[in-house]
């Protein structure tokens, strides 16, 4: 059970400071918040759970695949925002399209991966 709470204690630290080191320099936040950290975590707990380098390999060799939708995000969201949308409303807007993103590319995964 501790090692659970450990876990979300750790995740929630690492948002809530690059939140805080996004507030004094959006560029610094940008580049904590590119790091990928939560798949490096991840990566972690997995071996350190299963021991099994097999899964790890399947688990970054998958992210690596699904890292081209998730930029959908980024790019729509400030597009929305100049052009003078609400903010949740852009955010909306945003994940509903990379949602569609992820969609399609796991769709593109099966039928090419079988």
């Amino acid at each position: 059970m501790w090692y659970y709470i450990s876990k979300i204690a750790l995740s929630a630290v690492l948002i809530v400071a690059i939140s805080e080191v996004a507030k004094r320099s959006s560029m610094m936040g940008a580049i904590l918040a590119s790091v990928p950290m939560v798949s490096i975590i991840a990566m972690i707990w997995l071996y350190h759970e299963s021991g099994d380098t097999t899964k790890v390999i399947a688990l970054a060799s998958n992210i690596v695949w699904l890292v081209l939708p998730s930029l959908v995000l980024f790019l729509t969201l400030p597009i929305l925002l100049k052009h003078e949308f609400n903010f949740y409303l852009s955010l909306g807007i945003s994940i509903a399209l990379t949602i569609i993103a992820y969609l399609l590319m796991l769709a593109s995964l099966h039928l090419f991966r079988g």
